[in-house]
């Protein structure tokens, strides 16, 4: 049985809505998973996806490559900032940003960081993430999802369904993202205190 926790409002599931969004709407996606869990890699460098998010806003394809390849040099993407696996997972999912503004680019980036951010926060839930969970949540079930988990799948379902709505949307994706963003520092920085 589907589980209604997974369900967009309208309806349908997070693969459903990644395969009907548009770039604008792919790009937003992305981009608010990464930023979410960019405290994994830079707990400080939130300003650094700043100019990525104006130019999704702007749909604008050469400011977006331009403001990717600037991040991920502030961010040290390429560098080897940041430790530990879940850094490395964050860091991957900027590296494979891809310049072009396509909507197949954008799609399998979309994709891709949509499972690694479920799976990146689902390891912060006591129980962890099960085998198949991620690939269930983004099918519509998040039976057994933990909360942090099933946090991180509601705010991509608004992120997705708020961009299609143009540049109002797009600022509630933003503070979606940079809400989920506080969350997850939250999660680290208490782990961090009783290790």
């Amino acid at each position: 049985m589907t589980s209604t926790a997974a369900l967009s409002a309208s309806g349908r599931s997070l693969r459903e809505l990644v395969d009907a969004a548009d770039e604008r709407g792919l790009a937003a996606a992305g981009l608010a998973c990464l930023d979410r869990c960019l405290p994994l890699l830079a707990p400080d460098g939130g300003d650094a996806l700043r100019p990525v998010w104006a130019a999704v806003a702007r749909g604008d394809a050469g400011a977006w490559g331009e403001a990717v390849a600037k991040a991920r040099v502030e961010l040290g993407a390429e560098a080897g900032a940041g430790t530990g696996e879940a850094a490395g997972a964050v860091r991957e999912m900027l590296a494979q940003a891809p310049a072009d503004w396509t909507a197949e680019a954008l799609r399998t980036w979309a994709a891709g960081c949509s499972a690694r951010a479920l799976a990146l926060h689902g390891g912060f839930d006591a129980a962890g993430v099960a085998d198949g969970l991620v690939e269930r949540c983004l099918a519509g079930d998040a039976a057994g999802a933990g909360p942090l988990l099933a946090g991180e799948l509601r705010r991509q379902h608004a992120v997705l369904e708020a961009a299609a709505h143009g540049p109002t949307g797009l600022r509630r994706a933003r503070e979606l993202s940079v809400e989920g963003g506080r969350v997850l520092r939250a999660v680290v920085s208490r782990r961090a205190r009783t290790a």
